[in-house]
């Protein structure tokens, strides 16, 4: 039987994590490089990858950066050459950059919200959540899959959302139906891409704390409507999802794969 240290071992792994600058993008790095693996983060944020990579570094990780606009296809397949050609391969792939998507019809005290109301919605603001939101998502597993394909298999760790099972009257429209398209993307690629041992899996965050939604949780209304969602009575914090993302990229899931791992505090319960 393998040891715990080996079960999750990701030691000289060679990992790619989009939207890592901050938040769960940079848990998913902080946790890889403390775990001994070699990191690469892609954002579109270049003080805040300055900024994650020098603290990486500093605690003795093993990290480097490209600023890339991950809805820039042309320029994902040319920055995953870059870290296949400066790694020798690439191990694991975290999927995760995301955006927000505004506020819904609803305010979180309940009432009418004109600004988020479907026949007010900017359709320039539409098409940009979905291109981050969903298309990015397929850029970053065909990438991934185009890779991992040459060398035996690797791990595909998409981060979705909650808002992907259910109904959110104050999240802006596009954000949803672009979740629910991942949650779809995810369970389709686990099923091709098994054969040529490529695990493909989901996380869905509830709420947290993040850069996301940290504008709006400093709202005390938005705020208190998310804590009243928890059953552990709060938001959640990018140290909470480490365990979950160092499981998933490690040997300990090697016969897990097409699944959906929900970390949200039990909201989804108080919601149903």
């Amino acid at each position: 039987m393998p040891s715990l240290q080996e079960m999750f071992d990701v030691s000289g792994k060679s990992v790619i994590v989009t939207g890592g600058a901050s938040g769960i993008g940079r848990a998913y790095a902080e946790i890889m490089a403390e775990h001994a693996a070699r990191v690469c983060i892609f954002d579109i944020d270049q003080s805040g990858l300055d900024e994650t990579v020098a603290a990486i570094r500093e605690a003795g990780g093993d990290a480097w950066s490209q600023r890339i606009d991950v809805s820039d296809r042309p320029a994902m397949a040319e920055a995953f050459d870059k870290v296949a050609s400066e790694h020798g391969l690439i191990d694991i792939v975290f999927a995760n950059a995301g955006i927000d998507a505004g506020p819904g019809f609803l305010t979180p005290e309940g009432e009418r919200n004109p600004d988020g109301a479907i026949d007010n919605l900017d359709d320039e603001h539409w098409d940009k959540v979905i291109a981050v939101n969903l298309s990015s998502v397929y850029t970053t597993i065909k990438n991934a899959a185009r890779h991992m394909k040459k060398t035996g298999g690797g791990r595909i760790i998409v981060t979705s959302s909650v808002a992907a099972q259910i109904n959110e009257a104050i999240v802006g429209l596009p954000y949803m139906p672009a979740k629910a398209g991942v949650d779809h993307l995810v369970r389709n690629t686990a099923m091709e891409l098994g054969m040529f041992g490529i695990h493909v899996n989901c996380i869905s965050p509830g709420p947290f704390m993040t850069n996301i939604a940290g504008g709006r949780l400093k709202n005390p209304a938005d705020r208190a409507a998310f804590e009243a969602q928890s059953l552990l009575g709060r938001i959640g914090d990018p140290e909470d999802i480490k365990g979950l993302a160092l499981f998933l990229a490690s040997p300990a899931s090697s016969y897990v794969t097409g699944a959906q791992y929900v970390i949200d505090g039990g909201s989804m319960l108080r919601i149903a």
